[in-house]
């Protein structure tokens, strides 16, 4: 995801908080360029709109379906925010200088677009339609947007809107903005005390993201690492295990482990391996509560993502939907000394082209550390962009060659001897607009007004659409789409069967979206189902359990040894070590 740090208007932040708070918080399609958030890409105002439309929307709504007034659905949903980072109190501050404008205009039934419109918030530029979400009043959009100028001319604080942009601006934020700021900037945990890039706090680049540090005042003492002195005085690599067996006097590290082909597992990817998710309910006026918004400060805290339920790296059980299988979880159980040795090193609009300054917050040291295998997956952010002229901005296949090997020699550099790497093909992203344009969005489902067709429009009006080349009603675009991530994975695949590394072996797979789909079907699923119903371009939580286990299987039986073998200890680890120290 490209652009600097930036926090939306106030209050649409502040009293929804569930939209493009950050500009460096962008959605990854499940096809494709899993990246360009909403917020990446286009200008400022296409965001500052969007999250303007969203937010009124859902009072309206919430005012509706609770038979109430807009100052109620105001008092509503601040309601439902939590008090912790002080959400709820900066939710009724702006109410109270907002509310009374916003309420004014609701109360002429203006739809989101014409107060959006009329308050400046969505703009039109020279010689560019009017953007909008809903279908157009009777009287036109330009003329309702005119009446509604007219019932607010006089605001005093509508006229001051702009003057008054930045959420991190306020007392109680600024802290948190600053840490926000950090990770995003360096993908590295903001509690680290002893700088060994692992942390013993979940959020922030924290343990949610790579496995918990034990031992915050050590440095050499972090997941991943081999032994020291087989931790007959101390866990030195995080994995529960260690003392000495008074039986028989051998250390467990050594007696449990030794030959165990331990080994770790990286990620290296986008917003989909990072696993992006806005929760449907925070849209859904029916679906609003206070239990549905319990998880906003981790998720505000976590980049909008929640790699701990990832199908890569995830490792608690899932809330928002599905359920968790990850390869980490299956390494662990073929393998308990591999307990607490992942790293997430994904961000939202990872691609070819950024992978390598991300992989500098890479954790592993070629000497001290045990192997790993690293998952290299941008699945899309190559072929998708904002762009109004979005093929010419796709990376090209001497593009994608060129920055591949570039990311697979730093690698070389980094990983021990006995590594592994597997690169992931990108996906075809043309499965989103075949399973959902006609499908109602949440924002819709509520009188049936608002199809993703209508939402994906909206996105290319505002010019910051995730990707132009799927999400479109060109079916020659979106199939000139798929062609270049067609040769991109060519790239990819012809690089696994050509080059060779010191350090690892490497090997290629498609992204398994069809098997995934034949799976899901079994199970009695519908195919929309493996997509983001909020974003519409996200991979589901059940899309990310599926693909684990399909992907190892397909590890299982054709590179068997990538896996290690099956610890043969693993019961007496469990036995004496029971949950290892927990995740």
């Amino acid at each position: 995801m490209r652009g600097s740090w930036q926090a939306s208007p106030p209050l649409f932040f502040s009293l929804l908080l569930l939209m493009l708070p950050l500009k460096d918080i962008s959605t990854s399609s499940l096809s494709g360029r899993a990246q360009s958030t909403l917020v990446s890409g286009g200008s400022d105002n296409g965001h500052t709109c969007l999250g303007c439309v969203l937010v009124v929307s859902v009072i309206e709504q919430l005012a509706m379906f609770h038979n109430c007034t807009a100052q109620e659905a105001i008092e509503r949903l601040c309601n439902y925010l939590p008090e912790i980072l002080n959400l709820q109190g900066i939710c009724y501050l702006v109410a109270e200088l907002y509310g009374p404008e916003l309420i004014k205009l609701l109360k002429y039934k203006m739809n989101a677009d014409v107060v959006c419109h009329s308050i400046k918030l969505c703009k039109q530029n020279a010689g560019q339609p009017f953007c909008h979400l809903y279908p157009p009043p009777k009287m036109g959009l330009n003329k309702a947007v005119k009446k509604a100028n007219r019932i607010v001319r006089n605001s005093k604080v509508l006229k001051n809107t702009a003057g008054f942009l930045s959420i991190c601006a306020l007392p109680p934020l600024v802290k948190l903005c600053e840490k926000i700021k950090y990770v995003i900037k360096n993908k590295l945990p903001y509690e680290d005390f002893d700088g060994d890039k692992f942390s013993a706090f979940p959020t922030l680049r924290g343990y949610h993201w790579r496995g918990r540090d034990c031992n915050e005042g050590k440095a050499i003492v972090y997941p991943g690492r081999r032994p020291d002195n087989w931790d007959v005085e101390r866990d030195s690599n995080c994995n529960g295990i260690w003392g000495v067996d008074p039986k028989d006097g051998i250390p467990y590290e050594k007696k449990f482990c030794k030959d165990a082909e331990s080994k770790g597992i990286i990620l290296l990817g986008d917003s989909a391996g990072a696993h992006f998710h806005i929760p449907p309910e925070w849209m859904t006026a029916a679906q609003m509560s206070l239990k549905s918004f319990s998880d906003l400060p981790v998720a505000l805290t976590n980049e909008l993502d929640w790699p701990h339920f990832s199908g890569t790296t995830g490792f608690l059980n899932s809330t928002i939907g599905g359920w968790t299988d990850s390869l980490y979880l299956r390494l662990r159980r073929r393998n308990r000394c591999n307990h607490r040795d992942f790293q997430n090193i994904s961000k939202n609009g990872g691609s070819s082209k950024n992978l390598l300054e991300l992989m500098k917050s890479l954790a592993r040291n070629q000497l001290l550390d045990n192997p790993a295998i690293v998952i290299y997956a941008s699945i899309g952010n190559d072929v998708c962009n904002g762009r109004p002229d979005t093929v010419a901005h796709m990376t090209t296949p001497n593009q994608m060659h060129s920055n591949v090997m570039q990311t697979l020699q730093y690698l070389n550099s980094q990983l021990p001897t006995g590594s592994h790497v597997i690169l992931t093909g990108l996906v075809d992203g043309r499965f989103l607009w075949d399973q959902l344009h006609s499908r109602y969005h949440p924002l819709g489902q509520l009188n049936k007004d608002i199809t993703y067709e209508q939402v994906y429009s909206f996105l290319s009006c505002l010019q910051i659409s995730p990707c132009n080349g799927w999400m479109s009603s060109n079916e020659t675009l979106r199939n000139l789409t798929s062609e270049r991530a067609f040769q991109l994975s060519n790239v990819l695949k012809e690089i696994a069967r050509s080059e060779m590394f010191a350090n690892f072996d490497i090997f290629y797979m498609d992204f398994p979206l069809g098997k995934i789909v034949d799976e899901w079907h079994k199970l009695g699923g519908e195919s929309w189902q493996l997509i983001e119903p909020a974003d519409g371009f996200h991979p589901s939580q059940i899309t990310s359990a599926l693909g684990a286990r399909i992907i190892w299987q397909k590890a299982l039986s054709e590179w068997p040894h990538v896996l290690g073998k099956e610890n043969p200890f693993n019961k007496q680890i469990e036995d004496v070590f029971k949950d290892q120290g927990g995740h």
